[in-house]
């Protein structure tokens, strides 16, 4: 595991730079892939670009499953709301003396 260095710098750990054949003064790529963010030495990027229809079926699946989510998570008009021991205002004021 690396850190970020106050000058926003992270060393990658050798056995991957062996690994992926990174070497002092090479470029890396930041792409942002979602939730994560990959490295990817320039000029190793992959070019394949996937076709309309495959977006537009991953795009349909990804759909579908946010759906079975909800219905997971959607709470029925008559449930009453959960009690909770705390207030807008405590959010505010906690941590925080006098």
């Amino acid at each position: 595991m690396s850190k970020v260095t106050s000058k926003l710098q992270v060393t990658i750990p050798k056995r991957l730079a062996d690994e992926y054949g990174i070497a002092a003064g090479d470029e890396i790529d930041f792409v942002a892939a979602g939730d994560v963010i990959q490295l990817v030495p320039a000029g190793k990027r992959r070019q394949s670009r996937l076709s309309a229809e495959e977006r537009l079926r991953r795009f349909d699946a990804a759909t579908a499953r946010q759906r079975d989510r909800e219905k997971v998570l959607r709470r029925s008009p008559d449930a009453a709301p959960a009690t909770r021991d705390w207030r807008r205002e405590d959010l505010y004021t906690r941590g925080k003396t006098g």
